[in-house]
């Protein structure tokens, strides 16, 4: 089987690690590291540390490589396509995130009543 051909959820788990070289997220994502150096063009969200030439990935860059290596081969969304949906993605996510502030902004607010009543 081809690395293309793997699906995204049958990669190899990723080490805790704190930064990864681009070989090891080739390696850990299914993708040859031209093809991660392109992307990095591609999807301004995708920025890794950058030390001299070298590039170090964290964490989150790595899941986000995974992500778009569904969007692209999995779900065959063209480039531009997925980066729509990251964008939308991250928009749902923001709104996500400020409903739950929300959500606890008023259970404070409520326990400060309750207090004062």
């Amino acid at each position: 089987m081809q690395d293309t051909e793997l699906r995204t959820s049958q990669l190899p788990a990723i080490p805790s690690k704190r930064y990864f070289t681009i070989g090891e997220v080739g390696e850990l994502c299914c993708v040859k590291t031209h093809v991660l150096r392109y992307w990095e063009q591609e999807f301004p969200q995708l920025s890794p540390v950058r030390r001299g030439n070298r590039r170090y990935y964290r964490h989150e860059d790595v899941l986000l490589v995974r992500q778009i290596r569904d969007l692209l081969y999995d779900q065959r969304f063209t480039i531009d396509g997925a980066r729509t949906q990251l964008k939308k993605n991250a928009s749902s996510k923001r709104l996500a995130e400020h409903h739950v502030t929300i959500g606890q902004v008023i259970a404070e607010l409520e326990s400060v009543v309750d207090i004062l009543n």
